[in-house]
């Protein structure tokens, strides 16, 4: 309940979970926003904390948003000495917060308030976009209803849940996705009966009833989730959280890319839902979106946005959580690494699982992958699948025929694009397309050549094969042959014969505006604990493009910015223990969270992290059994790699370094002591032939390789 500044100075008032304990020692008067950056604020309210001297009286400080007096919304802590709040009434735009003792201002702060439709810094918004509101089920079956407007929103709704005493120990869903079984909470007054209780990770036993928050931002469908009864009182706030809250927020990343564009999308979290029995049932908070599934968005920019708007309202409804992580894996894990990067300080520490560090450079490698499983049925048939395993450097031969869709900008379209709306190359060309390139236009930039976004894709001078042709597993003879028939795609993502060739500004634009995860700008301003949950996929029999060389990609790439990855543990292991390796990521990022946060103030340094991880928590292997095996995670030798060899890329086979972070590279003239076999002249010829222009040159940066301008960048 709100109480006046003057009636709250005279009592101990509830200490909010983000003032510190201690008791106040600043020299001058600072303000700051705790429910987002003041110039990225959204909903016309913000969370605000005022750090007062301790010779200052708190009862004497007044403050004005836009001149008008707004003090009775804040609640001292005289412990702390602070005064905390959330002032609401901001108008769109700037708005000037000040604080004056007596008639004297003695601090300010401008603050940028914007539509909770958004966007804030991620660009014009894309156009046509679907809403899904309709289709969106809430925790008791029933849909949240058509939206409001054209933005696709809709009133906020809170939904109780709970878990019975007679309730299945478990269900095929539940078995696969480790969700309790719930059913809807008959009475907001009294617990029925057969509610169970569980134990929070605090030790705190309480009833198991789920508060679930579901609304919209940033024209995305949101949900919070967290353990909550609501017969002990009024609603929670950010001064009086719920008791079966641990004060751990969880952010879930969803999966996928391939067909994340124009729509709202109606799958939400990791493994769906957002209720975990080890997560939620345990007094963690979990959130999500649907535009935080790359499923529905493969956009890493719209994805940190949203995610920082949904933090923002979670933070204002129920107070700062002692720290942030988050999980997800694959697509989840392109959302997590780029934020990391890009958006410093939103997470705290990252589970990412089935890793890949960024988009653009998985696309390159499944580009690699599938015009080369188009040579295997073409023109390569004679080779031996030994053959295509070594030129490909994986270990199982994909059949790549369904992937080579993610390229075609009209074969992905959400279903609600009307067919007289696509993309077509011959009939409608000014239609809508709908590949990953033109979700990420805000980014890239258009060519003005073509009149479609920019694509960062090149193979030019990439001599495919040059491990297989060096070990001898395959020969001169179909080594030329592989490299002069290996094409590339053409715009509208058909083979053709000609490789592709990403132009300077469009390989600019990518690394500057960081779609490439170096590690060396926000996870070197702001590092945070890295857990890599790695499910061994790739021996599958069917081949599977989630492959173990991606988390040596991201290991290369922080050793080269930071020159140490030891904030990086990776945990290997089967598919059928994915579930528990990522419970168990949770519990000790957990630990490691809770130990850095009793560091002690100052900068947070990978130093730091080294000392607050928890002594048993080291990159380990399982086995099909469950058995453990502690041991560094290399790329070869040592006894994990025994269980779960790793494959390299593509783009390994042909020279390129671990990192996998050059888009295009440089060139170099032929140099015949760089291969271990003998060409006879023809052969010399059909090689320059081949490369005019020259081949790879991986000992350095590629083409306009660079650092990223900065963070928190706006487009």
């Amino acid at each position: 309940m709100k109480k006046s500044l003057k009636s709250i100075c005279g009592m101990v008032a509830l200490i909010s979970l983000f003032q510190v304990s201690h008791a106040n020692t600043v020299q001058t008067f600072r303000v700051t926003t705790l429910s987002s950056r003041p110039g990225m604020v959204s909903g016309g309210d913000a969370l605000v904390r005022i750090d007062v001297p301790s010779t200052a009286p708190l009862g004497k400080i007044i403050v004005k948003l836009n001149g008008q007096d707004v003090s009775h919304a804040l609640h001292a802590d005289p412990k702390a000495h602070t005064l905390t709040g959330l002032i609401a009434g901001l108008k769109l735009g700037e708005n000037g917060l000040e604080v004056f003792s007596g008639p004297k201002r003695i601090a300010q702060l401008t603050l940028k308030n914007y539509p909770t439709t958004g966007p804030i810094f991620s660009g014009p918004q894309e156009q046509p976009f679907f809403c899904q509101t309709q289709d969106f089920k809430l925790p008791d079956g029933t849909p949240l209803g058509l939206p409001l407007d054209s933005n696709c929103s809709v009133k906020t709704v809170v939904t109780y849940m709970y878990k019975s005493t007679s309730a299945p120990v478990s269900t095929p869903k539940a078995a696969a996705s480790a969700e309790p079984v719930l059913k809807p909470l008959p009475n907001l007054t009294a617990l029925p009966s057969d509610v169970a209780w569980t134990t929070i990770s605090t030790g705190e036993k309480v009833p198991y009833v789920v508060r679930i928050e579901t609304g919209t931002v940033n024209r995305s469908i949101y949900q919070i989730a967290m353990l909550y009864d609501p017969t002990q009182g009024p609603q929670p706030d950010a001064f009086s959280p719920p008791k079966g809250w641990n004060r751990r927020l969880l952010y879930s990343f969803g999966g996928g890319c391939a067909g994340g564009s124009l729509k709202q999308g109606t799958s939400i979290g990791y493994n769906g839902g957002i209720v975990k029995e080890a997560i939620v049932g345990k007094g963690y908070a979990e959130a999500s979106a649907t535009l935080n599934v790359f499923g529905n968005n493969c956009n890493s920019v719209t994805a940190a946005e949203t995610m920082m708007m949904v933090k923002e309202r979670f933070i204002k409804v129920f107070g700062q959580p002692d720290f942030t992580m988050s999980w997800g894996a694959s697509g989840g894990a392109e959302q997590q690494l780029p934020i990391a990067e890009n958006y410093p300080g939103l997470l705290d520490g990252i589970i990412p699982g089935r890793t890949f560090p960024d988009v653009l450079t998985n696309i390159q490698s499944l580009a690699d992958s599938q015009i080369l499983y188009h040579y295997f049925v073409t023109a390569g048939q004679a080779l031996l699948d030994e053959q295509k395993l070594a030129i490909e450097g994986s270990g199982r031969v994909k059949d790549f025929s369904d992937e080579v869709k993610r390229f075609k900008p009209e074969a992905l379209c959400p279903p609600q694009l009307l067919a007289a709306q696509r993309y077509d190359a011959v009939s409608n060309r000014s239609g809508v397309r709908c590949d990953v390139f033109e979700h990420t236009i805000n980014v890239l930039g258009r060519d003005p050549a073509t009149g479609f976004a920019r694509r960062p894709v090149d193979n030019t001078g990439v001599q495919y094969g040059l491990a297989a042709l060096n070990a001898r597993t395959i020969n001169a003879a179909q080594f030329l042959d592989l490299n002069k028939n290996v094409g590339g795609y053409d715009e509208d993502g058909n083979f053709v014969a000609a490789r592709n060739s990403a132009d300077r500004l469009t390989l600019r634009r990518a690394y500057q505006k960081g779609q490439i995860t170096t590690g060396g700008l926000g996870l070197a301003q702001y590092p945070v604990p890295i857990i890599d949950v790695r499910p061994y996929r790739d021996l599958l029999p069917d081949g599977d493009i989630h492959l173990k060389f991606h988390s040596f990609s991201l290991r290369a790439r922080l050793l080269k910015a930071n020159g140490t990855f030891a904030n990086d543990v990776l945990l290997v292991g089967p598919v059928s223990r994915s579930i528990a390796m990522d419970e168990y990521a949770v519990s000790k990022m957990d630990e490691w969270l809770t130990a850095l946060g009793k560091a002690g103030p100052g900068k947070r340094t990978i130093e730091k992290i080294v000392r607050a991880k928890p002594a048993d928590l080291a990159d380990s292997c399982y086995t099909e059994a469950g058995g453990r095996i502690v041991e560094p995670q290399t790329a070869a030798g040592g006894e994990c790699n025994e269980f779960y060899p790793m494959y390299p890329s593509p783009r390994m086979v042909a020279g390129e370094p671990a990192s996998n972070d050059v888009l295009k590279c440089q060139l170099k003239p032929i140099d015949f002591k760089d291969y271990k076999v003998t060409f006879s002249e023809s052969e010399k010829k059909h090689l320059a032939a081949i490369f005019p222009d020259g081949v790879c040159d991986w000992s350095k940066p590629g083409v306009e390789q660079q650092r990223p301008t900065g963070t928190w960048l706006f487009y």
